[in-house]
């Protein structure tokens, strides 16, 4: 059975100042999205589900339907406000849907098979796909997930604050715990995350989650019965978010699952701010320079 790509590509990139996700960065107008779904059908991948926003359906199906047809199976699940349990409210001057685990949720209907899970404006390589493919392959049991790491001191931005999923692993490389920090920024002294106004330092080789992940379809009964727990306690809060890596810290600390770490020789790069935007394509185009992408990726 092939595994599945799910792509998180819901967001409004308010902090970019527009639809990142379909940005173009490659040198035939490629968005980073489509080097992940190129690295992902090299590695076997059979379908990509994309999560967004109804309102993004039409450019998104323009965009991809005429590359990747015959290539790869694609679905789109949305991603609302209102996509939520059967008797539960919302604060009606919330915006925002409910985040990451809220997004993978959405994809619950159409993946019966492994899946691993990306953000769509990030560029993770292809080992990582291969690394992802290669575990799924091979996991003894449906409780067996895995993550990609990465150095923290490699995924950070020139141009403001990053939010990353920073991990603690045991002797084995197994995850012990997952804490997302939500205002990480380097400094000229060191790597510090933000609480308020006090500041705590990080080790520049600290593992963090860059949302690449491997999971079982289990996992949408874990995530589908924290949400409703979620939205109990947080339900009412303007801008509370379920991200589902605390959903898979919660479940590791109850003894329910396993997450391998892997190390990748893969080499991360992301947009967040659009200072972002040249030195993504200035590394791009150096891959496509040295023999590991074609210029145009569906030509």
């Amino acid at each position: 059975m092939k595994p599945t790509l799910l792509i998180l590509a819901a967001g409004m990139g308010s902090r970019y100042g527009g639809l990142k996700q379909l940005d173009q960065f490659g040198p035939s107008g490629e968005a980073i999205i489509e080097y992940s779904i190129y690295d992902a059908i090299r590695a076997g991948f059979g379908k990509v589900v994309f999560v967004i926003r109804e309102s993004f359906a039409d450019d998104f199906k323009a965009i991809f339907e005429p590359k990747l047809a015959g290539k790869i199976e694609t679905e789109y699940v949305y991603q609302e406000l209102n996509k939520i349990p059967e008797g539960f409210t919302f604060n009606p001057e919330r915006v925002k849907p409910w985040g990451t685990g809220h997004a993978v949720l959405m994809a619950k209907e159409v993946i019966n098979e492994p899946f691993a899970i990306i953000n769509a404006d990030d560029f993770y390589g292809a080992d990582a796909f291969k690394t992802l493919a290669t575990y799924m392959a091979t996991a003894e049991n449906l409780t067996e997930y895995c993550m990609v790491g990465y150095q923290l001191k490699k995924t950070l931005s020139d141009f403001g604050s990053v939010s990353r999923g920073v991990c603690e692993t045991d002797a084995n490389g197994n995850l012990d715990t997952i804490t997302e920090r939500t205002k990480i920024v380097g400094e000229e002294d060191g790597i510090y995350y933000y609480e308020g106004e006090d500041k705590f330092p990080l080790h520049p080789d600290t593992p963090v989650s860059m949302n690449c992940w491997a999971f079982q379809p289990g996992f949408f009964d874990f995530l589908e019965t924290k949400f409703i727990d979620f939205m109990k306690e947080q339900g009412q809060e303007l801008k509370s978010e379920y991200f589902f890596p605390f959903v898979v810290s919660d479940t590791l600390q109850e003894g329910k699952i396993s997450v391998k770490v892997l190390n990748s020789d893969a080499t991360w790069f992301g947009v967040t701010y659009p200072d972002d935007k040249p030195l993504v394509i200035e590394k791009l185009n150096n891959l496509i320079t040295s023999g590991a992408y074609p210029e145009n990726l569906w030509k």
